[in-house]
C-alpha cells in the first residue's frame, strides 16, 4: 500500500503489527469483525502479531488468518516489540496496540495507532500514538481505507 499524505510524505505499508490482547481481542477472545478484516488486509500486507498473550488464546484466534504470531517471554516486552518493529523496517511499518508495552513499538513504527477496547488504553501508548481510534475495526479500517489516513494525517 502506498499513499502520499500532504505534509507528511509517501507513506509506504509492507507491514502491520499487533498486540493481540486489548487490541485485536477481549479477554482472549477475538473482536466480533477482525478475521474478516485481517484477511482482507493480508493480501496486500504482511500481517504480524506479537504478544505476551496473557490469556493463553492467540494462536487459536488466529486460526485461519495468514499471520504470524510470535509469543513473548523474558522481562522487557516492550523493547521486544520495538526491535520486531526495527526488524521488519520501522518506516515501512504501521503497527497498533494498547499497553504500555506497546508504547516503544508505536513510537518507532512509521505510524503507531493506539487502539481501546473494554480493558482500556495505557495514557503513555495514547501520547506514543500518531492516531488514535475507538476500536479495532475503525483502526483496521483506515488500511482498508488510505484515504481516511490521507484525511487525518496532512498538515
Amino acid at each position: 500500500m502506498e499513499i502520499d499524505i500532504p505534509g507528511y510524505g509517501l507513506l509506504r505499508v509492507n507491514h502491520l503489527v499487533m498486540d493481540y490482547n486489548g487490541t485485536l481481542a477481549v479477554d482472549g477472545r477475538l473482536a466480533d469483525g477482525v478475521k474478516a478484516s485481517l484477511n482482507r488486509l493480508a493480501a496486500h500486507i504482511k500481517l504480524h502479531v506479537i504478544t505476551a498473550d496473557t490469556f493463553g488464546k492467540a494462536a487459536k484466534g488466529l486460526d485461519g488468518i495468514d499471520c504470524t504470531l510470535q509469543i513473548l517471554t523474558g522481562p522487557d516486552h516492550g523493547a521486544a516489540k520495538r526491535d520486531f518493529v526495527k526488524s521488519l523496517g520501522a518506516e515501512e511499518t504501521v503497527s497498533m496496540g494498547n499497553g504500555r508495552n506497546d508504547r516503544q513499538m508505536l513510537e518507532t513504527s512509521r505510524i503507531g495507532i493506539a487502539v481501546m477496547l473494554e480493558e482500556g488504553t495505557a495514557m503513555e501508548t495514547v501520547m506514543a500514538a500518531d492516531i488514535v481510534c475507538p476500536s479495532i475495526l475503525s483502526a483496521l479500517s483506515l488500511l482498508e481505507n488510505p484515504l481516511r489516513l490521507k484525511a487525518t494525517l496532512r498538515s
